[in-house]
């Protein structure tokens, strides 16, 4: 500091001494005129140094800070040091928070912080799908004003928030959020939305599941609880009626087992530690025996044929392999009238290997191919009955696919017929 006063001072301590010589030479006039233009002279060179300083602030870069000497060039050197600083940590500070926004923007809930009167102050991109926000306009809105709902407008002003909110957003039918407010920082509160759509769709699911178990397993089970009463209670009960109702029995004991057995086989494939057992499938042999019990199950009732366009085998598990294409192929019989046709295909689509049964059946609406492959969906639950179906069908070769990493695709016309696919991945072709 001393240092800085000396050097401040010294323009005007040489001037007073070069006036006090010149007052002793010549006259206190010269000395003072002197004294007077050295001073002016200084003042001008610290004015033009502190407009150019402010000139600089205005728009302060460090690229184009002034140059001087003297004590102004120590003084814009410690301005150069201080903005270099100050950029650093900016660039610092902006690669955090671009970090933050990633770590945000990766997380699988939508994240938005409200101030205490409500008001949105960010939101991170996943909660504006759930909300439909806008990023330029809808910054330090009233929420109320964007997420219109009542129950979630109840939730917001309520101080209990330890259950979250169960709700559909207005714009998104298709959606299911779960909401959950947690205050921090004094009066802010976290927004926090998850979509659990698929959790709902799942635990849908499983309850229609155990619903339609239950309606499958108790109507062959009251039949033959029925016509064990009626023999019980009817002791001179003639031969042929005991032999109608033990053959009904039998029908519906055969359709609980074949229940069974489909539950068994599904929760086996859905088994994550279940191995798939791979060998080379000779795809000609499979072929035969499938369509031997396709006729077996048909019983001369529908003209089968086989088609055979590709003499590659494939990489997979057998026993999976022929559950996947017998299912398909009683599918269409079950649902193709007395003497449509039925092709059995194997070929090759664009190098890819393809199993197709088509037929001229009945035909599937659009609406329903998307919930084909859904545990016990039926399009016609009476007929799926009539002709022994369980329902798992579908559910079984979509497991299967799964597990042969193939693709099951159902193309079909009401009235026309229907055609399903298995497309293998090329890795699973052998020659």
């Amino acid at each position: 500091m001393q240092d800085f006063w000396l050097r401040v001072s010294l323009p005007v301590v040489f001037s007073t001494l070069a006036a006090l010589f010149l007052w002793g030479l010549f006259s206190a006039t010269l000395a003072l005129w002197f004294m007077v233009i050295v001073l002016l002279i200084v003042m001008a060179y610290r004015a033009r140094q502190l407009l150019k300083l402010g000139e600089w602030l205005n728009d302060a870069r460090i690229e184009t800070i002034p140059e001087a000497g003297g004590i102004w060039e120590e003084v814009f050197s410690q301005l150069y040091k201080m903005v270099k600083e100050h950029n650093q940590t900016k660039q610092e500070l902006a690669a955090e928070l671009h970090h933050i926004e990633q770590a945000t923007a990766a997380l699988p809930e939508g994240v938005a912080i409200l101030n205490e009167s409500h008001r949105l102050e960010w939101f991170n991109p996943l909660a504006q799908q759930h909300f439909d926000l806008d990023a330029k306009h809808d910054i330090m809105q009233d929420i109320t004003y964007l997420v219109r709902q009542p129950e979630f407008i109840d939730y917001l002003h309520e101080s209990n928030f330890n259950d979250p909110l169960i709700m559909i957003p207005s714009r998104h039918d298709d959606l299911v959020l779960s909401i959950k407010l947690i205050p921090y920082g004094g009066n802010k509160r976290l927004l926090i939305s998850r979509d659990i759509t698929q959790f709902k769709r799942i635990e849908a699911m499983r309850r229609d599941f155990v619903a339609n178990v239950s309606h499958e397993l108790r109507t062959p089970l009251t039949v033959v609880s029925g016509f064990v009463e009626n023999l019980q209670d009817m002791p001179d009960l003639n031969q042929d009626s005991a032999k109608r109702a033990l053959h009904l029995m039998a029908e519906q004991t055969r359709r609980m087992d074949n229940l069974v057995a489909d539950l068994l086989t599904l929760s086996r494939l859905e088994n994550e530690q279940s191995p798939l057992n791979e060998e080379a499938v000779n795809i000609q042999e499979l072929f035969k025996e499938i369509y031997q019990d396709g006729k077996s199950l048909s019983g001369e009732r529908h003209p089968l044929r086989m088609e055979i366009a590709s003499s590659a085998n494939l990489l997979g598990n057998r026993d999976e392999l022929h559950s996947a294409f017998g299912n398909l192929i009683s599918n269409a019989i079950r649902y193709t009238p007395e003497g449509g046709e039925i092709l059995l295909r194997w070929f090759e689509r664009g190098g890819q290997p393809v199993f197709a049964v088509q037929d001229s059946g009945i035909g599937i609406a659009p609406q329903h191919i998307p919930r084909l492959t859904e545990r016990f969906y039926r399009v016609d639950r009476s007929r799926s009955r009539e002709t022994g179906g369980t329902g798992l069908g579908l559910a079984i070769v979509k497991h299967i696919a799964m597990r042969h990493q193939a693709k099951l695709e159902i193309s079909s016309e009401e009235g026309k017929g229907s055609t399903f696919a298995l497309i293998f991945p090329l890795k699973r072709l052998l020659p």
